[in-house]
């Protein structure tokens, strides 16, 4: 895990934020040009390369949407900004969704964090230094659906990280006065319910702090680099 403590707040110098993502950006960018694809016959060479890059590129633009709030959010004073690799989810929070019929009782428990059924990824944790609020994030495109089964899926494993996050942050040696986990869903299409979801234009109001500039600055760049890449004459 790797902890940030975030800089002052200023006015978004586009220029100085836009450098920190750029080489993540590029390498995506370079992936996507030098990966192999397979000609089909109906579309031939050029366009079936069109489809591979773009299908390739919507795939990898959520890990880029989750850097670039991850670093503007290390802007903002008063946040501690972090992503944690291996979110321990323990047997107890299994066994709690699983019996439980509503999540609203759910969402009232704190479970001890520390037991291992498995692991997990949090995209980015904040800590709110003046509001003494802990709060996970997980970072998808929002532009599309997913099936019942993968919507299960995220919510229980939102809630579950829910119910850990406090004894979390003591493990830190944090005291937060209260704990969220959410989904950011960028584009809108929301797979879970509010507060569980948080589109991506309510980003701004939620952190009280200006983000979607900025992601929109980086958005910007990738649409350049990947259009520039799709046209050129290979």
């Amino acid at each position: 895990m790797a902890t940030h403590l975030t800089g002052t707040p200023v006015v978004l110098e586009s220029d100085n934020y836009l450098g920190r993502l750029r080489p993540f950006v590029d390498d995506t960018i370079e992936k996507l040009g030098s990966a192999s694809f397979r000609e089909d016959p109906i579309a031939g060479r050029k366009y079936s390369r069109a489809t591979s890059i773009i299908s390739s590129a919507y795939k990898r633009h959520g890990a880029i949407l989750d850097r670039a709030l991850l670093e503007r959010l290390k802007d903002c004073a008063r946040l501690r900004v972090w992503t944690e690799d291996d979110f321990k989810l323990s047997h107890e929070s299994l066994q709690r969704v699983r019996m439980s019929e509503r999540i609203e009782p759910l969402l009232a428990t704190a479970l001890p964090y520390g037991d291992r059924e498995r692991a997990i990824r949090v995209d980015i944790i904040v800590f709110d230094e003046e509001r003494g609020a802990l709060t996970s994030y997980n970072v998808k495109r929002g532009n599309g659906s997913y099936d019942g089964g993968k919507r299960r899926m995220f919510q229980e494993d939102l809630v579950r990280t829910h119910m850990l996050l406090p004894d979390y942050g003591k493990t830190l040696g944090l005291i937060p006065t209260e704990t969220h986990s959410h989904i950011v869903f960028y584009y809108g299409l929301l797979s879970l319910p509010a507060p569980l979801a948080i589109a991506g234009k309510d980003l701004d109001s939620h952190f009280n702090f200006p983000v979607v500039e900025a992601i929109e600055c980086v958005n910007s760049y990738f649409v350049d680099r990947l259009h520039a890449l799709i046209e050129q004459d290979k």
